[in-house]
């Protein structure tokens, strides 16, 4: 090994510049092949895309042995790795990585149909060696990436609830990291996201969906770890033709209830990082621009770190049952006319009049809140209540609960409904009615009025 760090050549791995893979075969006869990407793993390993080399293929696994140049085009420096090869990936988080990192390379080259990855090839390093020594310099940054994560950690450490959180990262993202657009989104216990927040689009999302595995956000959910794309790829772009594609599958309702993904109509890079907590993802942080690689390497660690602090953050809030009784009855005087709230029970979801409003277990809360109020006229409510009610279907994470509080509260805020959740203490919230509400429930065709 020589003096060169592995790591400080990730930007020579970013798919910019093809690199050339070289092997021999038993008798030492050389071959030479471009290759899409070379991909750090770690400190001492590198996984080469397997595409389609024929003859590159037998001689790796004749000789487990080949050697790979790179190419540094922010310093246009060249550097060469001896390698020996490991074994070969065709699943699993470093698998998902690289075939998003692909897809987004062969859109970029128009090459969609031919730039397939088949399996993820690591190998150590066991040599590396500066060919051609930097004859320009890389571009300074306006302000240094681990200043602006301490910012964004700074901004955390005032947040009372999920509620300020939630806003408090998509705005640090924003402010302290210069990202353009960005969205928060949080896991359902089956594998969907539902997203929380926004910033830099027309409109919020707020409870847009994301399916298991859909696009890097999916993709990331499902592996936990970062996914990344520097070019548009058709693979891992959202709107309607991935709508009609899932319904299609199945996956989803033949007539879609929801809200519209407000993702950018062509982005041209994306980065999608897992929130955890205790082994768990808890969402995903996703940023996009209409800049070709946007997010580089250093980008990645920054929201890594970013996300690293929101999950630790998202477990120190988690709301705690509260131990009073929940406040009596307020008297409601209704102050505009009377409105129909419906509920689907095939997928919990709600509709003001005719408008959609939320699904899911967020939609399940509110019918619930709904039914108890107009059988008991009660208004103020406990969290330990909702928990403990086994007809939710609540998983045993209480942030899970919070985050669908957080969502069913900014949905009805803005749509400014007839309907509101206040806060009233910790563990407690309050449901306003503002219109005279007739419940009823599709399915069954029953009505109760709700004075």
């Amino acid at each position: 090994m020589s003096d060169v760090d592995l790591r400080s050549l990730r930007g020579a791995m970013e798919g910019f510049c093809a690199s050339t893979l070289c092997t021999c075969d038993e008798e030492g006869l050389p071959n030479a092949s471009m290759i899409s990407q070379v991909h750090w793993v770690d400190e001492e390993h590198v996984a080469l895309s397997y595409q389609f080399f024929n003859k590159t293929r037998r001689n790796l696994l004749a000789t487990r042995q080949a050697c790979v140049q790179l190419f540094d085009p922010a310093t246009l420096a060249i550097y060469r790795l001896d390698l020996d090869y490991v074994e070969t990936r065709t699943s699993g988080a470093l698998f998902e990585t690289m075939k998003a990192k692909l897809a987004g390379i062969a859109s970029h080259h128009g090459l969609e149909k031919v730039f397939r990855l088949l399996g993820a090839d690591v190998f150590r390093v066991v040599a590396m060696e500066q060919v051609q020594a930097p004859s320009a310099r890389p571009a300074c940054r306006d302000a240094t990436l681990l200043s602006a994560v301490r910012a964004c950690v700074d901004d955390f450490s005032r947040c009372q609830d999920l509620d300020d959180l939630a806003d408090a990262v998509l705005d640090g993202v924003v402010r302290h990291l210069g990202v353009s657009h960005a969205i928060l989104l949080m896991a359902e216990c089956d594998g969907r996201l539902f997203a929380l927040g926004s910033r830099g689009y027309a409109v919020s999302g707020i409870g847009a969906e994301i399916l298991p595995g859909e696009g890097v956000i999916g993709v990331a959910a499902c592996e936990g770890v970062p996914i990344r794309i520097g070019h548009m790829s058709t693979d891992y772009r959202y709107g309607a033709a991935l709508g009609a594609a899932a319904r299609s599958a199945g996956l989803v309702a033949e007539e879609p209830r929801g809200v519209p993904f407000p993702g950018l109509g062509t982005p041209h890079s994306q980065i999608a990082v897992p929130v955890s907590a205790g082994g768990r993802v808890l969402g995903v942080l996703f940023a996009e621009s209409d800049e070709v690689m946007r997010f580089d390497h250093e980008c990645e660690d920054a929201l890594v770190l970013v996300a690293v602090q929101l999950g630790a953050t998202m477990a120190l809030l988690q709301e705690e049952d509260a131990e009073e009784a929940p406040a009596a009855p307020v008297p409601h005087v209704a102050e505009g006319s009377g409105v129909t709230v419906r509920h689907y029970s095939r997928d919990d979801s709600v509709f003001i009049g005719h408008d959609y409003l939320i699904k899911g277990v967020a939609g399940a809360i509110l019918w619930r809140l709904l039914r108890e109020h107009a059988a008991t006229g009660r208004t103020d409510f406990t969290t330990r209540e909702l928990r403990l009610d086994r007809s939710l279907k609540l998983p045993d994470h209480a942030e899970n609960l919070d985050a669908r509080l957080v969502l069913l509260r900014r949905r009805l805020e803005e749509r400014g409904a007839c309907l509101q959740l206040v806060k009233t203490g910790r563990g407690l919230f309050r449901l306003v009615c503002r219109s005279h509400i007739t419940l009823e429930d599709a399915g069954e065709g029953e009505a109760a009025e709700v004075a």
